[in-house]
Formats: C-alpha cells, structure tokens, sequence
C-alpha cells in the first residue's frame, strides 16, 4: 500500500471548497486513521477570481481540468462539479481509464452513466466512490453496500431532498405561500439561488432513487420511463387541509420490487401525523429499508450542504486510503440484473382529490358521477364555500384506485366550465 496519495479537487463551488479546506486541516487526522498521507497536488474551477469562504493556493489552480491528468501523477480525484455530461463525465472517464480513483457526490453522473463508469473503473482497479450521491452525510449506500450485504432488500423509501422537506415544513409552520419559503430557503442557501428546478420538480431525488435500486437489488441503474411529480403544485391550502385530516405532505422517494419487477417513484405523499416519516422536517433526510432478515432499518440526519457532504465525501476517502479495493456497486459489473420495469398504469393508493368550483347547484354530483364512472370510490369528502366569491373547495378522499383510473378520470375534468383549475392530487402513502 503506498504511502503518500496525491489528490486533485475538481470543482471548488459550496461543497468543492469546503472538502478542499477539510483536506487541508485533517490531514494529521487521515494520516493516524489510515497509516497514508495526502497531498493536494492539484485544484480545478471555472474561475480563479470567484470570492470562496475558504483560500485557495493559486500555484495549484487549473482552469481545464484535463490539464491536472497530463501535468500531475494523481492517485485519487474529487469531481464536485455536479454536471450530467460535459466536463463532469469527461474528467472522470479520463480519470478511471488512467486508474485513477475517483470520488463524487455527483448523483446526476451516476443516475445517467453510472452503469458506463462502473464497467470502466471496475476494468482499471479502481473505486468509483459516491457515498455522497444520496442523502449527504447519511452512510446509506456503505450500509446497504457492507453493512447490510447479505441482507434481501425488498423496499427503500424515504425523504430524499433536504429542499423540498424544509420547503413543506416550512410552509406549515410559517404559513406562508409556496414562493415566499422558497424565497427563504435560497437566502439560507438551502435551496439554489439561480434555479432551483431540480430540487423542486423531483429529478434530484428521482436521480438518488435509481442509484438506491441499483445497489438494493444488484442490478443496472434503471433508465426506465417512471412516475416523477415534484411538490411546485403544491398551495397552503393544501397543507392546510392536511394538517385538519391530521396528515402532512412529504415528497417520498419509492424503490422496491413488485412481482420482481422494478418500481420506482418521486412524489408528494400525504403520510399520518403519527408516522415517522411524518415527523422528519426541515433539511433532515431519512431513509427507511426494509429486507430479510434485518426488518426495518432507518438512517436519518442532514441531507444537504457543504459539511454533511464531504464528511461521506472523506469517508470514501478513508475507504481508498485503507486499501479497499471496491466494485462500484457492490458485486462484479456482470454479474447485475436488468430489472423489468413494473407497469406503473397498476400503481394503486387512495387519493386526495381537491377541487376548486364554481358554488352552483350540481357540481358536487357531476364529479361524484365521473369518480364512479372510473370505479373511484369516496371515503371522505369535505365542501368549504367561498359565499363572496361563488366559489366552493371541494376535497375528496378516495379508496384505493389504479393510476391509470385516476388519470382518465381526471382528465375529463379539463373541459368543465364548473371546474375553476385543473384538480390538484396528492396520493396517500399505503
């Protein structure tokens, strides 16, 4: 085992320069650790003049960082760009195939390529390493990679964006409007300051999800078609309504196996009050697994920002430095499975269905009418008119239906005059 490691940081935004600076003050830490020093050979950015919380040593600063790979040997590189494709993929695919190990909390990357650059790391010995791609600081992929090994995981859930929690926290707690919290959270730099999307419309923890099958149930990651709704419809209005039902709005991240077929899904769920996933708020993420013959698992803490995030980031790299020769995801590349991908049209839940009307006589049973038309049943209903503005809220709680019911039934709803917007849906969680 060698006894000096020479590291490159690519990418100095929040979390690239914060892991620079903890790389920096504990090297004496790493090195009692793991009986290895590191040196910081090499750093990369868009930009040299950008005002950074911490210092950066200038004599080390590439503009491209392609350059680091043909100036310096380099044993492991951290890529904290956060980009799909581009340079992202470019360093790191140059990185492993001149056997480099590698180290990102870029879940963008892996949810897309994953399957390329763990073929191409596993060909050239060496880690692809992204224990921070999913849930910040929470161990989840090392438990469920060594921890929990010979465990069957049949189902992972949880709250997967810190974002969108602190967001339908918030507005409960504040009650204030969807844009006003989001307001708030870029001022506390919880969410982006220029666009936010990615958090908000559920692809940020889609992208975590698909890397939480791949390694639950030693197969590919997925690039199946699948259900991914984000919490921007989402009004005070509903969160007030849930709060009356004695329920609350979470955006869950669903993995598991249906009939041995892949199914996966972002989505805001109305979960009880009561639960445990009901009570996890603000930033704090929380993963629920279930499998045989641990039961139920649960890891839950801060799921964003600079510190949770390299504190998985540094210990990937202690994994590195202790000689731990991993396959990225857990067993041989070959040996994965290509899951089938379970009809989502079969997706079954109750519903909160909130209607938005006209106050005239008949509404009501016109769209009772059409929820029977598609076999949706009612379980609770509850009117509030608006007697100024000839308008009425009508929220309907359904039994159990299929996706595909919901969909045809609610589409009709477009072309009625009655119907003031198009109805705002929210699945219970089963």
């Amino acid at each position: 085992m060698k006894k000096i490691y020479n590291i490159a940081v690519v990418g100095l935004g929040q979390v690239g320069i914060y892991l620079l600076n903890e790389l920096n003050n504990k090297k004496k830490s790493i090195e009692i650790k793991t009986g290895t020093k590191i040196n910081v050979v090499a750093i990369s950015a868009k930009n040299i003049k950008k005002k950074r919380k911490f210092k950066i040593n200038k004599r080390i600063f590439y503009s491209n960082p392609l350059d680091i790979l043909k100036k310096h040997k380099v044993d492991i590189l951290f890529e904290a760009i956060g980009l799909s494709d581009g340079i992202s993929k470019k360093i790191v695919e140059k990185a492993l195939k001149s056997k480099v190990h590698v180290i990102t909390p870029n879940k963008a990357l892996i949810s897309k390529h994953g399957n390329y650059l763990a073929k191409l790391a596993e060909k050239n010995n060496v880690n692809l390493e992204f224990e921070a791609s999913v849930a910040g600081g929470i161990p989840i992929l090392r438990s469920i990679k060594e921890g929990l090994a010979t465990n069957k995981i049949s189902k992972i859930y949880g709250i997967l964006n810190g974002t969108s929690n602190y967001i339908l926290s918030e507005m409960e707690n504040s009650n204030q409007k969807f844009n006003d919290v989001l307001i708030k959270a870029q001022k506390l730099g919880y969410a982006e300051p220029g666009n936010p999307k990615l958090d908000l419309n559920g692809f940020d923890a889609f992208a975590k999800v698909r890397i939480l099958s791949a390694l639950a149930f030693n197969s590919k990651i997925s690039q199946h078609k699948c259900l991914m709704e984000g919490i921007e419809k989402i009004e005070l209005k509903d969160i007030k309504i849930a709060n009356q039902l004695d329920l609350r709005i979470k955006l869950l991240g669903i993995t598991e196996l249906k009939k041995n077929q892949l199914f996966e899904s972002v989505h805001p769920c109305l979960v009880n009050k009561k639960s445990y996933i009901g009570n996890v708020n603000g930033v704090m993420n929380a993963v629920i697994l279930e499998g045989k013959p641990v039961g139920e698992s649960i890891l839950q803490g801060e799921g964003a920002g600079p510190g949770p995030t390299s504190s998985s980031l540094l210990s990937d790299l202690l994994s590195i430095l202790r000689g731990n020769i991993k396959k990225p995801f857990g067993i041989p590349f070959a040996q994965l499975k290509a899951l089938k991908s379970y009809n989502i049209n079969n997706y079954t839940n109750s519903l909160y269905l909130r209607f938005e009307v006209r106050d005239r006589p008949g509404v009501l049973s016109q769209i009772t009418n059409r929820l029977a038309k598609y076999k949706i049943s009612v379980k609770r209903l509850i009117q509030t008119p608006d007697k100024i503005n000839k308008k009425a809220t009508i929220v309907i709680i359904t039994h159990k239906t299929s996706e595909i019911n919901s969909k045809k039934c609610l589409s009709i709803f477009k072309n009625n005059k009655n119907i003031l917007k198009f109805p705002t849906l929210i699945r219970l969680y089963n």
